[in-house]
């Protein structure tokens, strides 16, 4: 169970961390994606990637307070993770994380296929988007299952296995 938080945890810090540096990171996947010659056989998506590795150039040279939201969304992620921390020391007690997060993940979607259109997201990105939510689960799901397992009373089987207490 520690390790699903573990994994779910190390995801929120890498998508924190990653998003502080943006207008970089998407000149080099850019660069990556021209090498790997991905720009020829997906072409509308590395036009989007250009696009959008363009526009926060573009947006960083002339507005560079623009960046400040991604960075607070950067922020948002790493408080988000360190959340999970309840979790890891008293997993029984701070379900409710788990459960919050597990929402939180099923609200992704949503978000994707509403706010998507209205930003002019190509279909494909929100899938991308969609995924964080529909793989971050996962690790969420396996980890409440052992959470409700360790929550549960003892079966009538299980106690008849414990040994007798004698006074």
């Amino acid at each position: 169970m520690r390790g699903y938080l573990i994994v779910f945890m190390i995801g929120l810090v890498i998508s924190g961390l990653t998003a502080f540096p943006l207008v970089s990171e998407s000149r080099l996947l850019v660069t990556v994606l021209h090498w790997l010659s991905v720009d020829t056989l997906l072409p509308g998506p590395a036009a989007f990637l250009a696009s959008v590795a363009d526009g926060l150039r573009d947006a960083g040279a002339r507005y560079p307070y623009l960046a400040y939201g991604t960075d607070w969304l950067a922020f948002a992620h790493l408080v988000i993770a360190v959340a999970f921390v309840g979790p890891l020391r008293d997993p029984v007690r701070n379900v409710w994380v788990v459960q919050w997060g597990m929402i939180a993940c099923v609200a992704v979607i949503p978000l994707a296929m509403i706010a998507g259109p209205i930003r002019d997201i190509p279909l494909y990105w929100r899938f991308v988007d969609c995924s964080f939510g529909v793989v971050g689960i996962v690790p969420l799901l396996l980890a409440y299952r052992h959470i409700r397992r360790l929550a549960s009373p003892a079966t009538p089987a299980d106690r008849s296995a414990e040994p007798a207490v004698t006074a």
